[in-house]
This record gives structure tokens, C-alpha cells and sequence, in this order.
């Protein structure tokens, strides 16, 4: 349960919780690109996604996947002395490659000391097939399965606007599906689009708990030079909100989240080269901490707002 003293559900809490020890993630970059790149979905991606997509700090994608794991899990046992670990396929959309590539390449990352995949992709990146092979990989090597996928924002107008190439519905259909074979889910959102507000923050938060949804990271937005996004910042056709708008929305998210879900992370890391605008020139750890000491000033806690779900206009009728 949550409560002021520990403010948030937090995922390192949580995977001590689960494994007994400390928990570390190996990035793996796969060659793969996204249904909204190469005309599937829509054409050009996400107006804010550069050509790195999200693994900025991955290894070569040319590198086989069990090579991969081998270097990032020699340096991060030397450097901590870590005995289990997550492989993580970050970049892209990583279960859009056709079955037997994908099959082949899950079946590399599944060592004795993974505990766990987690697969980043898209909500209409998710088909039963996958889905049913990945409960076979659990049950053959005995290892969890996280599915991490890319929302970024509930509001169907700003999904457009960034040519998301999906809409809520595909992210619902892809939760039910994936629930059904017991993977955890993990929900990723942006914070601070441009043309959403606090009540979309609000609104992404009870969708996240009314669908039960195991984890959530969040991010902000970072502009990359070269995109879309890039040139319509430089062009001042939108303006970024404030640094204490942010930290206003993360607190507002968390108090109306279910508390029962786990919080990977508040904002996210991002690369400095090559970008416009990144965490209001801020490290990203001071703005967390800033977040934290907020929420402990003022009484604010994850799911203190939660009191929205099974029918909350007749629960007085249960009031005693």
C-alpha cells in the first residue's frame, strides 16, 4: 500500500520485491524499423522520433543479440557485481519482424540468468501468434515476460497531430489481448505533448487503472534535430510547457493512478547532441528529486485520487 512515506510505487522496490536482489537491464538493439516508418501504419514515424529511435545508448544492431548480452552483461556484473538481469529490447518496434526472426531472436536472449524479457513495441505491433510463442518461451525456460508498449497520450487529437499511426483503441485491444496470457504490461506516456493538458494527464492515468496495467513509465519530450517535430519547434508553432507545469502533471498522474500499479521511472534520460530541447536543462535526477520532495511537502501520494473505479456513483449506497 501507498503511503506518504514512500510516495510512489517504485520499480527497483518492486523488483527486489519479485527477485529477491537487485535487477539489471540489458539493452538490445535489434535491426528492426516501425510499421509507421515504412508505410504499413503511415510513412516518416512519429514527428518526434529521430533515426536512433529510442536507444540512444544501445550497442550496434548488426551485433548478434546473444554478443550483445554477453558485453553489457560483462560490464554491468564487473561494475556492480549483478547475478540477474532483464533483456531489454528497447529500440523500435520489436515485435514487428516476421515470426521466425522473431521467434529466433527471443529464443537468444532467454539465458539462465535472464529472468526476465521485456519487449518494447507498439500496440499494433501485437498479434496472438507472438503472443502465444512468448508463453511457451516462459514455460520452456521458466522466465517472465513484460511487454512494454508505446501510448504516449490517450488524446486522440494529439495522437493524430504527431502521427502516432494508432489510436487508443488499438492500445486497448493490444492490453486485453496480452492479459489474457498473464505478460506483465508496461505503459509508456508523455508527459508534456504540446497540445495536451492536465486533464489528459488525469485522463491517461484512470485509463491506465481502469485496464489494470502493471507498470507505467514516463517520459518528456525531448526535440530531436531533423524532425518533424524540430522544425515545427524552431518555427514556434507550439511552446513547451514549464518545468513546474511538468512536475504539477507527474503529481497530478500519480495521485489519480491506481496504487497498485508500478512506476518505472518520472522523466526520462535523453541524449544532448543532436537534440533542440531536453528536460528544460535539467538533470534528469534533480528534477525527480524536486518531484519527491513536492509530493512530500504537500501531502500528495500515488492513487490518493483514486477513487473513481467500481461504481463510484452508487458507493454510498454501501456506506455504512
Amino acid at each position: 500500500m501507498i503511503n506518504m512515506e514512500h510516495l510512489y510505487r517504485k520499480y527497483s522496490d518492486y523488483l527486489k520485491e519479485k527477485y529477491g536482489e537487485k535487477v539489471y537491464k540489458l539493452p538490445i538493439n535489434l535491426p528492426v524499423t516501425c510499421p509507421n516508418r515504412d508505410g504499413v501504419a503511415g510513412c516518416g514515424g512519429c514527428t518526434f522520433c529521430g533515426d536512433e529511435g529510442a536507444g540512444f545508448e544501445n550497442l550496434s544492431n548488426l551485433i548478434p543479440v546473444s554478443e550483445q548480452i554477453h558485453k553489457n552483461k560483462a560490464y554491468i556484473s564487473k561494475k556492480y557485481k549483478a547475478r540477474k538481469f532483464i533483456a531489454y529490447f528497447q529500440n523500435f518496434s520489436n515485435t514487428y519482424m516476421p515470426f521466425d526472426t522473431f521467434k529466433d531472436v527471443m529464443e537468444q536472449a532467454a539465458k539462465e540468468d535472464i529472468v526476465q524479457l521485456a519487449i518494447s513495441t507498439r500496440p499494433d505491433c501485437i498479434r496472438e501468434e507472438y503472443l502465444q510463442f512468448l508463453l511457451e518461451l516462459k514455460n520452456k525456460y521458466n522466465i517472465d515476460i513484460a511487454i512494454e508498449l508505446g501510448l504516449q497520450t490517450v488524446n486522440c487529437h494529439s495522437l493524430i497531430k504527431i502521427n502516432r499511426g494508432h489510436t487508443l483503441a488499438e492500445f486497448i485491444d493490444a492490453v486485453l489481448r496480452i492479459k489474457k496470457y498473464g505478460f506483465e504490461i508496461c505503459a509508456h506516456l508523455i508527459l508534456n505533448l504540446p497540445w495536451d493538458t492536465r486533464i489528459d494527464v488525469i485522463e491517461s492515468a484512470k485509463i491506465l487503472s481502469a485496464l489494470s496495467i502493471d507498470q507505467v513509465k514516463l517520459h518528456s519530450l525531448y526535440i530531436v534535430e531533423n524532425t518533424v517535430m524540430g522544425e515545427q519547434f524552431k518555427n514556434k508553432e507550439f511552446n513547451m510547457i514549464s518545468l513546474e507545469e511538468y512536475k504539477r502533471r507527474v503529481i497530478d498522474f500519480l495521485e489519480y493512478l491506481s496504487p497498485h500499479i508500478v512506476v518505472q521511472r518520472l522523466i526520462g534520460r535523453a541524449p544532448e547532441e543532436n537534440t533542440l530541447f531536453v528536460n528544460w536543462n535539467t538533470s534528469w535526477w534533480k528534477i525527480r528529486d524536486e518531484i519527491e520532495a513536492e509530493m512530500r511537502a504537500n501531502n500528495h501520494y500515488q492513487g490518493r485520487l483514486c477513487n473513481y473505479l467500481n461504481g463510484k456513483s452508487v458507493r454510498h449506497f454501501f456506506e455504512h
